[in-house]
């Protein structure tokens, strides 16, 4: 398996299941994964928030962990990085208003490089417009976003994820074995047990 070059964008109150457990998980593997945010250094951290389905109209949101950064975000360059992964949680609802990170955004898809989003993540998808004629899961409230921007939007169940070629999408955390195993397969990545 060849190492691959992973970038992370997160940010505040993005959401710490989809942050931590794809960060470690694709370490574990033998990938090199860059945590990056805007007006952030290596070193310093952002507050994740949990989220939970425990049977209101949404989800409910409860403190999460301090995530530290490995990367200093205004020093990456999107062209050293093999894959791009974007969790949710509610930073990419304000990631999506920095111009950098959407050309970031535009920079993998152009190059149709690996790019594995989830939930909210999808927001910065449809804010940088490269879903026209594309298919994309999310969380059924960025649904609207995905269709407006030219996209289909897969309603799929919670634990399930979707491949649009080099694109994998899921709509929330519990689809995580879904989504990673199929992130893994499109980066090429086998794991020998």
């Amino acid at each position: 398996m060849a190492q691959k070059n992973i970038l992370m964008l997160v940010g505040d109150f993005g959401e710490d299941y989809e942050i931590m457990v794809p960060f470690q998980a694709l370490l574990m593997v033998g990938h090199t994964v860059h945590a990056v945010c805007p007006d952030k250094k290596a070193g310093e951290f952002v507050r994740t928030a949990i989220h939970d389905f425990e049977g209101d109209q949404t989800y409910s949101e409860k403190p999460g962990h301090n995530f530290v950064l490995n990367a200093t975000f205004a020093e990456i360059k999107p062209e050293n990085y093999d894959a791009l992964v974007i969790p949710g949680g509610r930073a990419p609802e304000y990631l999506r208003l920095n111009a950098r990170v959407l050309e970031i955004v535009q920079h993998f898809a152009e190059n149709n490089k690996p790019i594995a989003a989830i939930c909210h993540g999808p927001q910065l998808l449809a804010a940088a417009d490269v879903l026209k004629g594309r298919i994309c899961s999310a969380y059924p409230a960025v649904g609207p976003e995905v269709t407006l921007c030219g996209g289909t939007y897969a309603d799929i169940a919670v634990d399930s994820a979707h491949v649009d070629a080099n694109l994998v999408t899921a709509p929330a955390w519990p689809a995580h074995p879904e989504w990673l195993a199929k992130f893994l397969k499109v980066l090429g990545t086998s794991i020998n047990l």
